[in-house]
């Protein structure tokens, strides 16, 4: 597992910004913090990578916002509101774990995948690849990020 320490909201969005150069089809990165802890931040940041101009708003009540017009499309899920995978799968948003249109983002992501990937991680019918992030606080303004990739 990789760890990344950020000091700033912006520091947050360059990281996520950064990770736009890796990306690519069928991504998904998995966010996972409390309340506060930078989620919205690392996306923002990940979608001005991606070339994305529109406004990155955190889709608590939309449940999935689609972004176009950068050199990927990016869909942005917040699972805050559900709280079981029939829910999330009731909600018609499994299409986004397992159709490799873009780069999908998911918020409070333990609520479909669980605890922490280990490395035998597997999701059935999932294809693409996984970056776990683990967001929590080191102090008022530092983030400790934490990640790992799996998939292909």
């Amino acid at each position: 597992m990789k760890v990344c320490l950020t000091n700033s909201p912006e520091e947050t969005a360059a990281l996520g910004e950064a990770w736009a150069r890796e990306t690519a089809h069928g991504w998904t990165l998995a966010l996972c913090g409390d309340l506060g802890m930078g989620k919205t931040q690392l996306v923002k940041g990940l979608a001005r990578g991606l070339g994305i101009t529109a406004r990155i708003a955190s889709p608590t009540f939309a449940l999935v916002n689609e972004h176009t017009g950068g050199h990927l499309p990016l869909f942005h899920l917040d699972l805050y509101r559900l709280d079981t995978r029939a829910q999330i799968a009731g909600a018609g948003l499994d299409e986004y774990f397992f159709t490799p249109r873009g780069v999908t983002v998911v918020e409070w992501a333990e609520r479909w995948f669980g605890t922490a990937p280990s490395s035998e991680f597997r999701v059935p019918s999932f294809s693409g690849r996984l970056r776990w992030v683990k967001l929590t606080s080191e102090s008022e303004t530092t983030r400790r990020i934490e990640y790992e990739d799996f998939g292909s």
